[in-house]
């Protein structure tokens, strides 16, 4: 994994409030990472499932989004966000990777996983997003 330092943007409001960052980002990927914390959980302990649809939507978006030039940022809305939940995270990190997997001038598709540092597979999604003019 390699990231261009160049490319990292400051973190938005609500990523902050979250906590995920990125790890890794080229054409057409993405990597985030976010620690489990006692404020991301739900009224049973763990992770509510809107961290997941966040993670999943914003690590598709940015495998979109990839241009490899901080000068040149590319910006996508989605248009389509679905979200699997499939077990809960047995560890502290949960680890979000994205691909895009097709579209082209305007639309593009994209499918994301959510694991956590011990292998499981807590969540899975795929999007449709729009890139937006500048």
């Amino acid at each position: 994994m390699s990231l261009d330092p160049s490319l990292i943007e400051d973190p938005y409001e609500f990523q902050k409030l979250l906590g995920f960052e990125i790890e890794d980002w080229s054409e057409d990927y993405a990597r985030f990472r976010l620690p489990i914390t006692d404020k991301l959980g739900n009224r049973y302990g763990i992770p509510h499932g809107g961290v997941y649809a966040t993670l999943i939507d914003t690590v598709m978006g940015f495998a979109a989004c990839y241009t490899g030039d901080p000068e040149t940022r590319r910006l996508a809305m989605t248009l389509s966000l679905n979200v699997n939940y499939l077990a809960q995270p047995k560890g502290t990190v949960l680890i979000a990777e994205g691909r895009r997997t097709g579209g082209g001038r305007k639309s593009v598709f994209a499918e994301a996983s959510i694991i956590d540092d011990t292998g499981v597979t807590v969540a899975t999604g795929t999007g449709v997003f729009r890139y937006r003019s500048t």
